[in-house]
């Protein structure tokens, strides 16, 4: 719905690798190649070429909604808007002086993350470096009969007990692997596959063909744990145009790349029929910020933060010089932008209230989830 809005509104035709589905949430922390800890954005699924402004008002109004759901004052959530505007249009700027090769090497990271944000907010990042395929191994899988098998954990994870389904998944593997540079299809090679089951990876994921699978390297303790999701059309598509690549998971892999500082070695796409598909690590020192501890002064810094990282992600894909020069010096742009995000804020809440409205009185049908 909110492409569908932002789509409407003029824009500087200045385009960027968009993320797609900026907000909040969709940053975190994950491990480089190098294994260091990086803080990125950290969801592409609708990656796709597009006005940068797209991705900056759902930040900026993700920080407003956030907000009030704390009960923050008016004021600080109109404030961590206006933050992360203000963040954004300063790092742009920076990054417009910069060699291009300098932005391309930036990154901030997880010491930056937890300098700014020092109180309780930070509490997720601590236990980051814990989160590795050794870690996944013990609570997503077991031995049994001398053989390693991935735990049901229904409705999120579960075994299907299909033949068809089963080649299908070494299929997919086959063609992933032909998407791999050569030095990581030589390593992905070296495992060989044990398990694996369907798993819900989030909401919007519901409906897709989303599977983890358990590797490993001739024994227990070397295991590599896989997800293969798929890949629909991004959400952007009817407003920005279709993508140039003919897969989806294609399109969702090299926005990734586009956008962070460093991505995932594992990363790469496959299809079979019609179904397209991205695969990647299931868990690789990955944590976000907890919100549910945060202050009205930690969202402020952290909308700071995430302001930061979008800036130094456009400017990989854009012309920071451009933006930067329509952005100018003056504060003028984080208050207007602060205010757009404080409107469209309220006009969530009404479009809540008609839809609780409508299930209320029964014009539209929902049940309650088990």
């Amino acid at each position: 719905m909110m492409a569908s809005d932002l789509a409407q509104m003029p824009d500087t035709n200045l385009k960027v690798q968009a993320c797609g589905d900026c907000h909040l949430m969709n940053f975190g922390v994950y491990a480089s190649p190098e294994r260091n800890l990086l803080f990125d954005v950290n969801d592409f699924d609708e990656t796709l070429p597009g006005p940068w402004e797209w991705d900056l008002k759902r930040l900026a109004t993700s920080f407003a909604v956030a907000g009030r759901s704390h009960s923050f004052r008016a004021r600080d959530c109109k404030e961590a808007a206006e933050e992360c505007a203000r963040s954004y249009r300063e790092h742009i700027r920076s990054y417009s002086r910069m060699r291009l090769l300098d932005v391309w090497y930036s990154r901030v990271d997880a010491a930056t993350v937890h300098e700014v944000l020092r109180r309780g907010a930070c509490k997720g990042l601590d236990k980051a470096r814990g989160h590795t395929a050794l870690e996944a191994l013990s609570k997503l899988a077991r031995e049994k009969n001398g053989q390693l098998q991935i735990v049901d954990d229904p409705p999120l994870v579960s075994h299907v007990s299909n033949e068809g389904l089963s080649e299908l998944v070494r299929r997919l593997f086959r063609g992933y692997l032909a998407s791999l540079q050569d030095d990581r299809r030589a390593l992905v090679e070296r495992y060989r596959f044990v398990d694996f089951a369907r798993k819900v990876v989030g909401v919007g994921s519901v409906g897709t063909r989303c599977f983890i699978v358990l590797m490993d390297a001739g024994h227990a303790k070397d295991p590599l744990f896989l997800q293969i999701k798929e890949a629909e059309a991004s959400i952007l598509e009817p407003f920005a145009g279709h993508s140039r690549l003919s897969n989806h998971g294609h399109r969702v892999v090299t926005g990734q790349r586009l956008v962070q500082s460093a991505s995932d070695i594992f990363l790469g796409w496959t299809s079979e029929g019609e179904h397209q598909y991205y695969i990647r690590q299931l868990r690789d020192m990955k944590a976000t910020a907890d919100l549910e501890v945060m202050s009205a002064v930690d969202l402020g810094e952290y909308a700071r933060l995430c302001g930061w990282v979008l800036a130094r992600a456009h400017a990989r894909s854009g012309d920071p010089a451009l933006i930067a020069g329509y952005l100018g010096k003056s504060p003028l742009f984080d208050r207007a932008l602060a205010s757009f995000a404080i409107a469209y804020a309220d006009q969530t809440e009404r479009d809540f209230d008609t839809f609780q409205a409508a299930v209320k009185s029964g014009r539209l049908p929902a049940e309650l989830g088990v």
